[in-house]
C-alpha cells in the first residue's frame, strides 16, 4: 500500500486532490512544516477547542428532525409517517442507536477523518433500506476499480467486510468528489503547535511556575558539596512555590528559561482556540472563547449566520448524500428526505406571533398550520386561508361595501359633472 501511494504521488505531483484508481487514502502531498508530529484523532480529542468544535457541530446537526416526504405529480410534499423509510431515518437507524447517536457518531467522523460511512442492511426482497450501521473511517478502506466502480473494505479484527457503494452511505468532506481529504493530516501544524503549548503550560504551571536557572558560587566545589548544595535549593526552580530561599556565600541565582509571559503561552493558546474554530467552521462564541464575553444582538446575528452559511449546506449534503445511497431508485422517484431547520432559526414568541400574524394575513398560512407550529390542537375552522381585506382601490375610498361584495349605490359619493 505505501508503495501504491509513493507511485501515485510520484505520478500526480504528490497532490491529494488527484484523481487515480486504487486506495483513495488522501494525505496532504508535503508537510507544510518540517518535524510536526501526527497526534491522530485520540490526540487532537485532548485538546478543548477541537472537542467542543467537533461536539458542537455533530449536536447540532443530530438534534435536527429528519423528515421523509412524499411527492405526488403536482409537486405537493406529505409526511410519509408509516413509511419504512421514515421509522428508520427519524426514528431508530439500528437497533443499537437512536438518530441522535448515529448521526453524532457519522459527524465526528466526518470532521475528523473527512469521510463518514455507514453499512446499509436491506430487504433482500425490496431492496429497501432497514438498518443504518456507522463504521469507524479508520477501519474502512476505499478502492476505485479499473471500471470505475467504488468498493468498501470494512475491517473489525481479523474480519474484513467488502460493501459495494451501492450499501455504503457515503459523507465526503472537501475533496475530489470521490473521497473527502483526510482533514487532521491537513491539521497536523495547528494540532502540533497546540499540543506542544499545552505540554509547554502544564510542565510550566506543574512546577510551580518556576523557570530554570543557575545558582552561582564564587568558590570551586567538590562533589558532596555541590550535590548538597543542589539538594538544598532544588526548590528554586521546581517543587513547592511557599518556601523562602536563603542564599549564602555571595551566591546568586540566573534566570535561563523563558517565564510564560515571556513564551507568550497563553497567547498562543488562546489563538489556537481561534484556529481550530477556523478548521471546523465555529464562530468562537459557541465554544465560550473568552474573545467575547457578553451575549448579545451581535452574537446572535452570528448564530444565525452560522446556521445558513455552515450548517444549512451540511444538511443539505447529508440529505444528497442519503438520497444518493439509501433511497432506493423507485423511491427516488416519488420520495425525498429533509433535515427539518425550522427549531435552529426560531425566533422569539414575540416574533413567532407577529410572522404568523402577517402570513395569515397575507393567505400564505392557515391559523392551524401556525398552531402545529406551536405545538397547539387545531381549532375548528382553521384549515382555511384568510386574506386581509382592508386595502380596496383608491377609486373606491368612502364607498361602503355591500354585504354581497358589491358597492352601495347609496352611499356613493355624487359625481361631479
Amino acid at each position: 500500500m505505501a508503495r501504491d501511494l509513493k507511485f501515485w504521488r510520484g505520478w500526480f505531483g504528490g497532490s491529494a486532490l488527484a484523481e487515480r484508481t486504487g486506495d483513495q487514502h488522501a494525505p496532504p502531498g508535503a508537510a507544510l512544516v518540517d518535524g510536526t508530529a501526527s497526534v491522530g484523532p485520540d490526540g487532537a480529542m485532548q485538546i478543548a477547542a477541537v472537542w467542543a468544535c467537533i461536539d458542537r457541530r455533530a449536536m447540532t446537526i443530530a438534534a435536527l428532525p429528519l423528515f421523509t416526504y412524499t411527492t405526488d405529480a403536482d409537486g405537493q410534499k406529505t409526511l410519509a409517517r408509516g413509511s419504512r423509510l421514515y421509522q428508520l431515518l427519524h426514528d431508530s437507524p439500528n437497533a443499537r442507536m437512536t438518530p441522535l447517536e448515529f448521526w453524532r457518531a457519522m459527524l465526528m467522523n466526518y470532521d475528523l477523518r473527512g469521510n463518514a460511512y455507514a453499512r446499509i442492511d436491506r430487504d433482500e426482497r425490496t431492496g429497501e433500506a432497514i438498518a443504518l450501521w456507522p463504521m469507524p473511517a479508520d477501519q474502512v478502506r476505499v478502492s476505485v476499480l479499473d471500471d470505475g466502480s467504488m468498493v468498501y473494505e470494512y475491517r473489525v479484527g481479523s474480519d474484513v467486510a467488502v460493501l459495494a457503494e451501492s450499501n455504503v452511505l457515503h459523507l465526503k468532506n472537501l475533496g475530489n468528489g470521490t473521497t473527502g481529504l483526510a482533514k487532521l493530516e491537513f491539521m497536523r501544524a495547528s494540532t502540533d503547535e497546540a499540543a506542544k503549548a499545552q505540554t509547554s503550560a502544564s510542565k510550566t504551571f506543574g512546577n510551580g511556575g518556576k523557570p530554570t536557572g543557575v545558582l552561582m558560587i564564587d568558590k570551586a566545589l567538590t562533589d558532596p558539596q555541590r550535590e548538597k548544595v543542589r539538594e538544598s535549593f532544588r526548590g528554586l526552580t521546581d517543587g513547592s512555590t511557599s518556601r523562602l530561599m536563603v542564599l549564602e556565600h555571595a551566591m546568586t541565582y540566573q534566570q535561563l528559561s523563558l517565564t510564560p509571559e515571556q513564551q507568550q503561552i497563553l497567547e498562543t493558546r488562546k489563538y489556537g482556540i481561534e484556529e481550530f474554530c477556523r478548521w471546523f467552521d465555529v464562530p468562537p462564541v459557541l465554544i465560550y472563547h473568552s474573545n467575547v464575553t457578553v451575549w448579545g444582538s451581535g452574537i446572535t446575528e452570528i448564530v444565525s449566520g452560522w446556521y445558513r452559511t455552515s450548517i444549512g449546506p451540511l444538511c443539505v449534503m447529508a440529505e444528497q448524500a442519503i438520497r444518493k445511497r439509501v433511497l432506493t431508485p423507485r423511491q427516488r422517484a416519488t420520495m425525498s428526505v429533509e433535515f427539518s431547520t425550522d427549531a435552529l432559526l426560531r425566533a422569539s414568541l414575540k416574533d413567532r406571533i407577529e410572522i404568523y400574524g402577517k402570513g395569515i394575513a397575507a393567505g400564505v398560512y392557515k391559523p392551524n398550520d401556525c398552531r402545529q407550529l406551536e405545538n397547539l390542537s387545531p381549532e375548528e375552522g382553521g384549515d382555511r386561508l384568510l386574506i386581509q381585506s382592508a386595502l380596496i382601490p383608491l377609486a373606491m375610498a368612502g364607498q361602503k361595501t355591500a354585504p354581497g361584495g358589491g358597492t352601495d349605490a347609496s352611499t356613493q359619493a355624487p359625481r361631479a359633472d
